[in-house]
């Protein structure tokens, strides 16, 4: 048994967990096991009965508001200590405010302070009053007419859509939507060849996040979808599936935090394109439950409305399903990284899935991250011998997916 975020071991008890006591209370909850080393052997409490008055007081006395927990001895040797992500948000412990660092506790900063004090009222930072109250909305009002036919636009609908209140004014989610604004919103990059050449570069903000979207999109248009013209006719060709890359740019602005002066990035490559949004993932839901669609908790309920009300998500929380259904019959499929401070959504350029065995996915897989490569610097990659990766390159080479460049020991292979 080793320490991890949610679980700390203490082999005696000192006033130091209730750090952690505060850290769990205002997060995700977490376990704290007395009697327990650093390296997870057992020592034993000389008295669990007297131990857990000891724990109850110091908690009791310690941490404001009053935590919600439960103490279980066991073995007649340990206690486990559990603590439930609280209600009252902020838990202080003398006057101040702490979190999980892996496998630490620290103090939260100022910021994160302040979005601890509006989870314990119920309240995201898009909800409350905005700085700027003279705000026009008429990319917004422009939607709504496209959309859902809306031809009256006033107060009212504002206050419909949760964006504005008759004592407080426009609200933060307002301020994202409309036509000026002090928000940061999307800075993109196009690659060349490599990260070394920059083919463009082109920063949206202080806009409607409606614009911040379709500037995105036309870009996106411009290097990776194109026509091809097969005889009388002609076909629009999707290098990365559109809908992916407009449900990865509406989840990084529905989804992030507002409270930083931090831009979405989007990073376009000849064979990807990476969104990373700051901000990780909302209180209450875990990466797994994220990536695996099980679970949704919006971050910004006013701001996800409007997008669903315009059409740009479908139902809320289904955006990396989504995703992964564009994905389903592609050889390479889409990455998604958690992290504490950001969420990166990867979309790779659509392979079509050509009836490959699973050791020619494999090889698929390896030479997509590569350029022209030599047999000797692919075959030690792969579960099976050099003489088998050269039979899969030159089966997949007649199937017409692998080039082959180069003769003898100098020749070289990489995907068409």
């Amino acid at each position: 048994m080793l320490e991890t975020r949610t679980l700390e071991l203490k082999e005696s008890i000192t006033n130091t967990f209730l750090k952690t006591v505060s850290a769990f209370s205002n997060y995700d909850g977490g376990t704290i096991i007395f009697g327990i080393d650093d390296e997870g052997v057992i020592k034993g409490l000389p008295d669990v009965k007297q131990a857990c008055l000891d724990i109850e007081n110091k908690i009791n006395d310690s941490i404001s508001p009053q935590p919600n927990y439960t103490l279980e001895v066991q073995n007649n040797q340990t206690i486990k200590l559990t603590v439930n992500s609280g209600l009252q948000k902020p838990y202080l412990y003398k006057s101040k405010a702490y979190k999980r660092n892996d496998t630490a506790t620290i103090e939260v900063d100022t910021l994160e302070l302040s979005r601890l004090i509006l989870e314990g009222k119920n309240i995201s930072y898009e909800e409350l009053p905005c700085e700027d109250q003279e705000l026009t909305f008429h990319m917004l009002h422009q939607k709504l007419m496209e959309c859902i036919q809306l031809e009256t636009f006033n107060k009212d609908t504002l206050k419909t859509l949760n964006l504005y209140d008759d004592s407080k004014g426009y609200n933060n989610a307002a301020g994202l939507l409309a036509d000026k604004n002090h928000f940061p919103g999307i800075d993109l990059v196009k690659f060349g060849e490599n990260i070394s050449v920059i083919q463009k570069r082109a920063t949206f903000e202080n806009i409607s996040v409606l614009e911040v979207y379709e500037k995105s999109i036309t870009i996106f248009r411009d290097y990776y979808k194109y026509e091809l013209i097969e005889g009388a006719d002609r076909k629009k060709v999707e290098k990365i599936p559109e809908a992916a890359f407009r449900e990865a740019i509406a989840n990084a602005l529905i989804h992030r935090v507002w409270d930083v002066k931090s831009h979405i990035r989007v990073l376009m490559l000849d064979d990807k394109i990476e969104v990373i949004s700051p901000g990780g993932l909302p209180s209450g839901i875990t990466a797994d439950e994220y990536l695996s669609g099980k679970l949704s908790v919006l971050r910004n309920r006013n701001l996800a409305n409007v997008f669903y009300r315009l059409g740009f998500v479908e139902i809320f929380g289904t955006g990396i399903t989504r995703i992964k259904q564009l994905y389903q019959d592609g050889l390479i499929k889409p990455e998604f990284e958690v992290s504490e401070n950001a969420i990166k959504i990867v979309l790779p350029v659509f392979e079509k899935n050509q009836d490959l065995s699973e050791d020619e996915r494999l090889l698929y897989g390896l030479l997509s991250k590569t350029t022209l490569k030599p047999i000797s610097d692919i075959a030690p990659f792969l579960p099976f011998g050099k003489s088998k990766t050269t039979q899969l390159l030159k089966g997949m080479f007649k199937k017409g997916i692998v080039k082959i460049e180069g003769k003898g020991r100098g020749t070289k292979y990489m995907l068409k």
